[in-house]
């Protein structure tokens, strides 16, 4: 019963939110892109909220918690770097394409080749799906545990939700609503790490903790700290860097926020998004130094406000965390969405039945036994990685010429998608270090390799 109640809290914050912040679409533009006038501070909450995904929120404080400094090193920062790394390139799409709506359009436009195109919608479209997955995943984890609700009806509640406000008036419901998430995540943020510093040994528990439970993972290029680099780090900064270029969502609010505050929105969002995995990394350092054993320490966060504070808190936390997982969850209903428009336009039945096809894949996936979220997070990191270098170079070109050919990038991507991202599950799944490192590096520049060799062998397609 306290679950339904949460849940039920929260969906009428939702839906409130929307029909008070969020007016009805008045046609597609508007429910793709907003009409392409969002302003800067909400379209910054909503970046940050997007990007505050399950990881954000669960394995900064895992890391923090079993690999000390290392292991918040190496999610934190690539996660910071990599929305300064997107900003300007987010400007220049918007300066490139000013009536664009997808990142696999713009290469469409800019190549006049469907197959590279094709290979775009491909790549986009399973990272939202299995992007939603994995939110389902952990937020059907943590209410399941910490309220005895069945797992598979969790996850199905959790879709609906999203759903529910999402179909009213597309992006701008979802940049709105992430605005509230993020306030409320804050909130909690800003509550929860200053009342566990305050505990009666609080600082020095965070002081102990710094080299995770264990103790060996002080230093951040100890020998601990190298085995944390190259089984965990490298691939994770690989794929987080690569995270905003092959993630539809992003391209979405580049189209979606005022052309002349873009760039500024962006860095924004930066700021509010790296408040929240470095408050859940403090937790896990806290949970650390006073020698707390989770039972789980992919939820030990959880499990730490359940251990130090009264029965209460429990509510405000799980609705941050529920804020943070449900933000991405509707920006990749949007993201499905806004793919239809490469098929056809205005068709908006269509594009609410993409949102519903993706939300019934997600719990599929959410739902396989034995399916974990930091795994999931790994592969669908290194999926995205696979159109990164095809998709810089083009950018790189302001003019309608590029050194790249569509043939080339089709070839490209292609290649990266089909022996790459196996290759890197494979080495996830067995748990083989070095080859996570070299398969994720290897997926990354295939793509870029294979497209610029064979774009200077075959010669640029016609602009």
């Amino acid at each position: 019963m306290y679950g339904f109640m949460i849940l039920g809290v929260y969906e009428a914050v939702m839906l409130a939110a929307t029909f008070i912040f969020a007016r009805r679409e008045s046609g597609n533009e508007d429910f793709m892109v907003a009409d392409r006038n969002m302003e800067t501070v909400s379209s910054a909450m909503s970046i940050a909220a997007t990007w505050i995904w399950a990881p954000a929120l669960f394995v900064s404080a895992k890391m923090a918690y079993t690999n000390g400094i290392p292991g918040l090193f190496w999610f934190l920062v690539p996660n910071i770097l990599c929305l300064l790394i997107f900003t300007p390139f987010a400007r220049r799409i918007r300066k490139q394409m000013p009536n664009g709506i997808t990142l696999s359009g713009y290469i469409g436009e800019r190549y006049h080749n469907r197959p590279a195109k094709r290979v775009y919608e491909i790549q986009l479209g399973l990272l939202a799906i299995l992007s939603t997955a994995v939110q389902l995943l952990a937020g059907g984890k943590i209410l399941a545990s910490t309220t005895g609700m069945n797992f598979t009806l969790v996850t199905v509640i959790l879709a609906l939700i999203a759903l529910s406000y999402s179909v009213i008036s597309g992006i701008r419901a979802s940049v709105m609503t992430d605005a509230v998430q993020m306030i409320f995540m804050l909130i909690a943020c800003a509550i929860f790490v200053p009342w566990a510093l305050g505990k009666p040994g609080g600082t020095a528990d965070l002081m102990r903790g710094l080299p995770g439970i264990t103790g060996e993972y002080g230093h951040l290029f100890g020998r601990k700290g190298i085995e944390v680099m190259i089984g965990y780090g490298i691939p994770q900064a690989l794929g987080l860097i690569s995270g905003p270029f092959g993630d539809q969502c992003f391209w979405q609010r580049a189209f979606s926020i005022r052309e002349d505050k873009v760039g500024k929105a962006f860095r924004l969002g930066t700021f509010f998004f790296a408040v929240v995995p470095a408050s859940m990394g403090i937790l896990g350092y806290i949970a650390a130094g006073s020698g707390y054993i989770a039972k789980d320490s992919g939820i030990v966060n959880v499990e730490l406000i359940q251990h130090l504070f009264p029965s209460w808190t429990l509510f405000p936390f799980l609705f941050m965390l529920i804020s943070g997982l449900l933000s991405t969850v509707d920006s990749n209903l949007c993201a499905a969405a806004s793919l239809t428009t490469d098929f056809q336009k205005g068709d908006q039945k269509t594009s609410v039945w993409s949102m519903v096809i993706l939300l019934v894949l997600g719990i599929g996936i959410a739902n396989i036994p034995g399916m974990t979220v930091t795994g999931l997070f790994l592969v669908y990191g290194v999926l995205r990685s696979t159109t990164l270098l095809p998709t810089i170079i083009t950018l790189l070109k302001d003019d309608r010429r590029t050194v790249l050919s569509g043939s080339g990038v089709a070839a490209g991507v292609a290649i990266s998608l089909a022996t790459g991202v196996p290759l890197f599950a494979y080495a996830t799944i067995k748990s083989i270090p070095w080859m996570k490192t070299v398969t994720s590096i290897y997926t990354m520049c295939i793509s870029g390799i294979i497209a610029l060799l064979l774009s200077r062998k075959g010669g640029r397609d016609a602009d």
